[in-house]
């Protein structure tokens, strides 16, 4: 990873999620983890939300939205970093993609942020108030998880961690979109801070 950079400009792609829909303090999961850095190296957050996003709806709109958000000098210059983080939802399931599409959905995203040379992060999608839902959830997410694992991509399988936490489970069942409240992002970020996220951004014990 390049040393010389003054800042990080980190797009997010996602759906809902990705946006914090639901925290009554609008940061959501991504938020609280940009908020967290070491302010010696700012990061510059530019996230591209899309209501009911899907592996397939992210494979096709993923390189105009990042390519509209680069830095092109410092991407050239190497000043300024470029990072992609990717929010996984549920809407794989509700829309009836397979799990062979959504592992070539991902896949294709993937391959081609690598082409860009932007390393990525993938957070999967976080458990479901419906447990049929989740059990389906956990399948896809092993599948993302794979996926990443092939190309050395942090994944953070938020749904295989946090299906059993009673305290995600009570905020999830308080909302009526099946969205989590302040409680449940933060648990997200959590588990993403503790799966190496400042050190794939660039900015953990940085001095200057």
């Amino acid at each position: 990873m390049a040393d010389n950079f003054s800042r990080v400009r980190l797009i997010g792609l996602g759906d809902e999620l990705l946006a914090g829909v639901g925290d009554p303090r609008a940061l959501g999961w991504l938020g609280r983890c940009v908020a967290s850095q070491d302010a010696a190296i700012p990061v510059e957050l530019f996230a591209c939300a899309l209501p009911r996003d899907n592996s397939a709806s992210l494979s096709h709109r993923y390189e105009s939205e990042v390519e509209l958000r680069l830095d092109r000098d410092g991407l050239a210059d190497g000043t300024v970093a470029h990072r992609v983080v990717i929010g996984m939802g549920n809407e794989d399931i509700s829309a009836g993609i397979s799990l062979a599409r959504s592992r070539l959905n991902l896949s294709r995203v993937l391959d081609g942020l690598d082409k860009m040379r932007i390393p990525a992060f993938v957070v999967g999608p976080p458990p479901s108030a419906d447990r049929g839902m989740t059990r389906s959830l956990l399948e896809l997410s092993e599948i993302y998880a794979d996926v990443c694992n092939r190309r050395s991509v942090p994944y953070v399988d938020t749904v295989l961690a946090l299906h059993d936490h009673s305290q995600f489970n009570e905020d999830i069942a308080r909302s009526s979109r099946d969205l989590p409240g302040q409680t449940g992002y933060g648990l997200i970020a959590w588990l993403v801070l503790h799966t190496g996220f400042g050190a794939w951004l660039g900015t953990e014990n940085v001095r200057r």
